[in-house]
């Protein structure tokens, strides 16, 4: 992935600011569209004229939003006038409050230590007075005379008014044309910008639309339901306006997070103002937060979810970004416009550090994001995340899908002489621990399957588990051995507790007990099968050489190879290191770690001939 140059980013932003004037309306004609082409779609389908089925549609909307203004502006009006009937109760509020402070006097202690650093703060600058005797100067009559002709006047009054009108105008006949327009726009966009890959710039508009369109429809949706019980509510509660908090509401929660804020402050402030105690205030900041938890746990995950594409940090970011480039109205379309930037980065390579940095989706594989863990010598967080894995899955599948390859990759970085000494024993130490943190799963598994359940809730509902794949372990003694250092250990542990899920007796060894002298203090009297584990694809001639020396001490055991790199790297055959079997993955290392085969004899090496006891070729000679 390549960032592009730092001066092409400043360069973008700089053009976004400057030319926002032109660029805010296009913004926003752009949003619509994708908001209302679903609609023209559905009339069109309904063999309504393409022309008419934009008027209507365009028409119904506008006229909405043009209802909904009107509506604010009259009961803005309304709560303009009443104001001064409420400074009865503010002035008993503020009066309770002194009140309340008076016992302790907390109330005037403040009031008089502001006043007295007011007063130190005025001493010694004020200006010097005139000297005794002198006569104190008059003022000079100052008038003022306004320079600004009739046009400055009207040009200062009429524009601000007619500019807003002007730019929804302007917005509306933008929406018509793009509407009217919407296939030869998607074709003149995909010949410009990926002619050469048809299939991915179609993909992109089809994800475009839909996120930004399911987006902005589902949001008008939640804040609907939102609105109409707190317009309802403050109604009974007797708040005055409470249409005009409603609709309030429904539109400052398209502002991310800060705008149901400002939606509530705003009637309780009022509230305060208006009701004689302080009941009416609790009661109505109760009913935002109950609202408020309502849309967020409830309606928004069953609506839309997470189907923006964004994470929660990349929104409250996006929202400080595109608030600082384009105000308010930048505030509101900073969520749909990001999530134009996150499709723009999912399907076209060169800005893809904007769906990493923007973006919902796990940037690092699931093993990838263990193993940096483990590096990092945390093993709890490495541990927090097999536990959100292990709610829909078993511990077979989270070893043999994310524990086996991280320990690989840390195996591969060790190979490479990037982790050695007290790094690999950190990481070691770290996987083990990771294991030691699961073994409350696993009891809970070896439970379960004990009793002749699942043992692992959701899981039994994956058709993609591999636990319906393992065998019954009941009686078998099995051995563990890492291969050659301290992360086939790992591995080896790892292997060990799936098998003692499945109700087999295994015991776990180092990897220095492969040495001569540990290897006979082994007790092989109860054990039936030994699993050798080497996460090197490469250590064939150590695996060779160690099986040869444990089927001598025991020629009924049988010894196996887990290599799970193999399959990668190598295909390696049992029959060439003298093995019972080589496995690659943990399924297949359980199924022939219990099968019930005989042991393969052990085959003694090739012999070689001395080069003193060869016989001496013959020689032909020619006869004379």
């Amino acid at each position: 992935m390549s960032l592009p140059p730092l001066f092409t980013i400043v360069g973008v932003t700089a053009i976004l600011y400057l030319g926002q004037d032109v660029l805010l309306p296009f913004a926003v004609a752009l949003l619509l569209t994708f908001a209302l082409a679903p609609i023209v779609s559905f009339l069109r389908r309904r063999s309504v004229p393409k022309i008419l089925a934009v008027i209507i549609t365009v028409g119904i909307s506008f006229a909405f939003i043009a209802a909904f203004a009107f509506m604010v502006a009259s009961q803005v009006s309304n709560l303009a006038q009443n104001i001064p009937t409420y400074q009865m109760n503010i002035v008993e509020k503020v009066r309770s409050l002194r009140e309340l402070g008076a016992g302790g006097g907390l109330i005037d202690h403040l009031t008089g230590a502001v006043e007295r650093i007011g007063q130190e703060l005025q001493v010694g600058t004020q200006p010097a007075g005139p000297a005794d005797g002198a006569a104190t100067p008059k003022p000079l009559p100052v008038e003022i005379v306004s320079q600004q002709s009739p046009l400055d006047i009207l040009r200062n009054i009429v524009v601000p008014l007619i500019s807003p009108f002007a730019t929804a105008g302007l917005i509306v006949v933008v929406v018509i044309f793009m509407l009217l327009e919407r296939e030869a726009l998607r074709d003149r966009f995909i010949r410009l910008a990926g002619y050469g890959d048809l299939h991915k710039m179609t993909e992109a508009l089809q994800d475009a639309g839909t996120r930004v369109g399911r987006y902005l429809l589902m949001q008008l949706v939640i804040n609907t339901t939102y609105a109409i019980p707190i317009a309802a509510g403050l109604w009974v509660l007797g708040i005055p306006n409470a249409l005009l908090w409603g609709l309030l509401a429904l539109v400052l929660r398209f502002v991310p997070y800060i705008g149901p804020a400002i939606g509530m402050l705003l009637p309780m402030l009022l509230t305060l103002a208006v009701t004689p105690g302080w009941a009416p205030l609790l009661w109505t900041a109760a009913l935002f937060v109950v609202m408020e938890l309502i849309s967020n746990n409830v309606l928004e995950p069953w609506l839309y979810g997470s189907r923006t594409g964004l994470s929660p940090l990349a929104i409250i970011a996006a929202a400080i970004f595109w608030a600082w480039l384009w105000g308010p109205l930048g505030l509101v379309l900073s969520t749909p416009l990001t999530v134009c930037l996150v499709v723009l980065g999912r399907h076209v390579p060169q800005f893809e550090f904007l769906n990493v940095l923007l973006g919902n989706e796990p940037v690092l594989e699931p093993h990838a994001r263990v193993y940096q863990r483990l590096l990092a010598g945390d093993p709890d967080e490495a541990a927090d995340y097999a536990e959100e894995f292990l709610e829909d899955a078993y511990l077979v599948d989270f070893y043999d899908k994310v524990g086996i390859p991280a320990l690989l990759l840390g195996e591969q970085d060790r190979q490479r002489g990037v982790l050695t000494g007290e790094k690999q024993s950190q990481f070691a130490a770290a996987a083990l621990s990771l294991v030691d943190d699961l073994e409350d799963v696993a009891d809970g598994e070896e439970d379960g399957n004990a009793n002749g359940d699942d043992g692992n809730g959701d899981a039994q509902d994956d058709e993609d588990t591999l636990a319906d794949d393992l065998p019954d372990g009941e009686g078998r003694s099995l051995l563990c051995i890492g291969g050659r250092g301290e992360i086939d250990d790992a591995a080896a542990v790892m292997l060990a507790q799936v098998m003692e899920i499945q109700g087999a007796t295994v015991a776990r060894v180092a990897h220095t007990a492969l040495g001569l002298i540990q290897l006979r203090r082994l007790d092989l009297d109860k054990v039936d099968t030994i699993v050798l584990i080497y996460l090197n694809s490469s250590s064939s001639a150590q695996a060779r050489h160690a099986v040869r020396r444990l089927k001598r001490l025991k020629r009924k055991l049988r010894v196996g190879i887990f290599m799970p790199a193999a399959s990668a790297k190598t295909n390696v055959a049992a029959e060439d290191l003298n093995a019972d079997f080589v496995a690659m993955t943990i399924v297949d290392a359980v199924k022939q770690g219990f099968a019930d085969e005989k042991p393969v004899p052990l085959r003694a090496p090739p012999k070689r001939l001395s080069p003193r006891r060869a016989k001496p070729a013959k020689r032909v000679t020619a006869a004379a």
